[in-house]
């Protein structure tokens, strides 16, 4: 029994040396343990391992395996960033003359009397400080609900003078214009301002303030006020 036992490990020995020496040279493993010994009554198949990759595989194959791993996208994918990028560059390339022909549509959406197709006008994400009403309007539906009554005026408006920026993204139309309700004939004049920014490959409303000139206000004030004093 003791000499079988010395030539099991002599023959498990050569074996390793054998695998190593396998390896080194770019052969499979499996090639490395054809020099076990029959005579030792060890069999080939039971010390058999996994087949290994050659050792020769090239680099350059493992880097196309890791850039092909590094090029898969996940959450904003390449053809949202494009958009964005195509956004952004149609958005800079908008005249002065395209800002205030925003305003227009605008205009003509109060025309079709329909509050959904005024408010659709406005971003998602959009803020309006209106003429006739003290309750910032932050979101379609409070939008929405406050020209399902000035709607109800037939306002048409007209810009009076105005200052337009563009900007990266953006554009601004501030300055003066002026309703006329069909409803009543009244004429009202107020200060706007106009934030646009290109969303869903269209120009909408971010914020828009309205608010009535202020000297026309406070004058009638005063002299309210010294017909009450004087009473």
């Amino acid at each position: 029994p003791a000499p079988s036992l010395f030539f099991v490990i002599i023959n498990m020995k050569v074996s390793a040396l054998a695998l190593l020496a396998a390896v080194a040279g770019g052969q499979s493993a499996v090639s490395a343990f054809t020099v076990a010994n029959h005579g030792a009554g060890i069999s080939q198949t039971a010390f058999a391992p996994r087949v290994l990759a050659p050792a020769d595989e090239s680099s350059t194959a493992l880097a196309g395996r890791r850039r092909s791993k590094k090029g898969r996208t996940f959450g904003l994918g390449k053809a949202n960033l494009n958009k964005s990028d195509s956004s952004s560059t149609r958005a800079k390339d908008i005249s002065p003359e395209e800002v205030r022909a925003l305003f227009s549509l605008w205009n003509n959406a109060l025309a079709t009397k329909d509050s959904r197709i005024v408010a659709k006008r406005y971003a998602k994400e959009s803020i309006l400080l209106p003429t006739v009403s003290d309750t910032p309007r932050t979101d379609y539906a409070s939008i929405k609900d406050y020209f399902d009554s000035f709607l109800l005026k037939e306002p048409q408006g007209k810009i009076l003078e105005g200052d337009i920026r563009i900007g990266n993204g953006w554009a601004q139309d501030a300055g003066i214009y002026e309703f006329t309700m069909g409803a009543t004939g009244d004429v009202v004049k107020a200060r706007y301002t106009y934030t646009y920014v290109y969303e869903d490959n269209q120009w909408k409303i971010a914020h828009h303030h309205s608010s009535q000139m202020p000297e026309e206000i406070v004058p009638k004030a005063m002299v309210e006020e010294a017909a009450m004093a004087s009473a």
